[in-house]
């Protein structure tokens, strides 16, 4: 159960209700579920939406790596994966005749390291629990090492490695 607390600076009714996932035999998340004032009063109606990456809303595979979308409250997050010896200008800009990136890259490395390297020879490495911002300047990026790197994309996700667009991704 999850309770919400009153503020005495920020007046606001007590809710209290239980978050069950589907696997808990929870509702789906078409069906309607209501929050209740301690007065038992209706409030409106809110939706709880869990989502995870291991059934993602779409999978964009491409060499040495892929990238898992999920789209949540109006929000696409996606998860790249990488595989030791993948470089975006190569396995990602090459099918899409793109020597470089030009996107906006908002997100988090979850494990493994990699570049950021900027056209005008800046080159950043990203290593786990990092929090990067690379602008949309042109870019390239690769693994570094012999271990996969994954990071979750905040910005930029929803038009990365999609066919017919020039969207693409750093690994960071």
């Amino acid at each position: 159960m999850v309770t919400a607390y009153t503020s005495s600076l920020f007046p606001v009714p007590e809710y209290r209700f239980t978050l069950v996932t589907m696997a808990q035999g929870g509702i789906a998340p078409e069906e309607t579920s209501h929050l209740t004032t301690t007065e038992n009063t209706s409030m409106t109606d809110v939706n709880v939406v869990l989502k995870r990456f291991d059934n993602p809303d779409e999978l964009r595979e491409f060499e040495k790596g892929k990238f898992e979308l999920v789209t949540l409250g109006g929000m696409t997050i996606g998860r790249a994966t990488y595989q030791p010896g993948w470089k975006w200008s190569e396995d990602v800009g090459s099918a899409m005749n793109e020597a470089y990136c030009h996107v906006e890259h908002v997100g988090m490395v979850v494990s493994g390291s990699a570049t950021a390297a900027m056209a005008n020879g800046e080159i950043v490495e990203m290593t786990p629990g990092d929090l990067f911002y690379v602008p949309p300047s042109p870019h390239d990026s690769w693994v570094i090492g012999n271990e996969p790197y994954v990071s979750l994309h905040f910005m930029g996700a929803a038009g990365y490695a999609k066919k017919g667009t020039q969207d693409c991704d750093t690994s960071g």
